[in-house]
């Protein structure tokens, strides 16, 4: 399939449908006295539920999703979607953005003006970029081949022949937080010839770290090795299930919309600068559209999919010679070793930011925005 435009329609059929299971939903008890120590909690989830059924109109963030240059094409078989979003200024790079779980594209709405069109909003134009933001295969709007999905490294390698096949960038710049992260690095260590440069919202999970002897680790190290182990134990429930038994949870989450929000409701909680309070970080339509793009395109199983792959099919990554900028939000998932990510990176830029968490481009767009654009500008001709 060549390039082509794209415009997100949902069938009345699948709305009606998704009003008669919220009409019907049958809740579970919640031991008394318990709050979001053993998961979602039921009031807030309730409460969510309930304007999503009786306030949320999906046609209204639908025709805002589609102000956006929608595309779909075919790279290796997977059909992908992205917006591609031309930049008003003298010489625009191009930076492909990737998203994590359990966002979507929708990570990425607010900054995109922000990169395109700097001056708009008191910038320079000489920093303007083409944006491209697709749906990682297998989730949203992006799909991979029947029965099939992708990891990480597989979804690089999509990338880079979209970059230059597709859309005819010789060079390019990438970006990306969570499994974005991942594929972001991917590109770079595999196509280091493609890449002006990568920014980072974090490294994910150090596995290669945590095994290693203690002796081997400075301080700092060892001191992230214990603080991963201890996250791993509480909150890793999820990447357990998600990397060994994908199809089984598959099941329960396609099924149900209120499943299907509760798993994702309770990430959004935790790795969000929200301080326990969601909607001070997220408007319920922001959450509700996010995990609308899951349902109407019944895309968390093959999300929940790319965990399996990741934990028994990415090759190891080597040092990554590409020049890196990581910015670091307080709230966020297990900051990384400056020391492991200096030998492990060629980094440039390292920001500690002020204020959010995971869903760095949702919570604190501007900022993060800002850092891109200086850890670029260096880079640029």
């Amino acid at each position: 399939m060549p390039v082509e435009r794209f415009h997100i329609h949902v069938s009345d059929e699948v709305l009606l449908d998704l009003q008669e299971r919220l009409n019907r939903v049958r809740w579970p008890e919640q031991p008394k006295e318990s709050g979001w120590e053993r998961g979602t909690e039921l009031a807030e989830l309730q409460a969510l539920v309930a304007y999503w059924r009786d306030h949320y109109d999906w046609r209204v963030h639908e025709s805002e999703l589609n102000q956006f240059s929608h595309f779909r094409c075919t790279v290796d078989g997977v059909e992908v979607h992205f917006i591609h979003e031309r930049g008003k200024g003298p010489h625009p790079i191009p930076i492909i953005l990737t998203h994590g779980w359990p966002d979507s594209f929708l990570r990425y709405r607010k900054i995109i003006p922000l990169l395109t069109d700097p001056a708009r909003y008191g910038g320079n134009p000489e920093d303007a970029f083409d944006v491209i933001v697709p749906s990682v295969p297998g989730f949203g709007f992006s799909s991979c081949s029947e029965g099939s999905s992708i990891s990480n490294c597989g979804v690089a390698g999509i990338w880079a022949k979209l970059m230059t096949e597709k859309l005819g960038y010789a060079t390019f710049a990438a970006a990306g937080g969570d499994i974005g992260s991942g594929v972001t690095r991917y590109l770079a260590a595999n196509h280091p010839e493609l890449l002006i440069g990568i920014h980072l919202t974090d490294i994910g999970i150090i596995r290669g770290l945590m095994a290693a002897p203690d002796q081997e680790l400075s301080e700092e190290e060892q001191r992230y090795k214990r603080e991963a182990q201890d996250w791993i134990s509480r909150e890793g429930a999820y990447m357990s299930i998600q990397s060994t038994k994908p199809q089984t949870l598959a099941y329960g989450l396609s099924d149900s919309p209120v499943g299907l929000a509760g798993w994702i409701m309770e990430k959004f909680r935790s790795w969000s600068g929200c301080g326990g309070d969601l909607l001070q970080a997220f408007s319920a339509d922001e959450l509700l559209t996010n995990i609308m793009i899951y349902w109407v395109t019944n895309t968390i199983g093959s999300s929940a999919h790319m965990y399996y792959e990741n934990a028994h099919s990415l090759p190891p990554l080597g040092r990554i010679e590409v020049p890196t900028g990581v910015a670091l939000f307080p709230a966020d998932i297990l900051p990384p070793p400056q020391d492991w990510a200096r030998r492990s990176l060629n980094i440039t830029r390292w920001t500690p930011m002020r204020r959010g968490g995971h869903f760095t481009a949702m919570e604190d767009p501007e900022h993060l925005a800002d850092d891109i654009r200086a850890f670029f500008r260096v880079l640029r001709g």
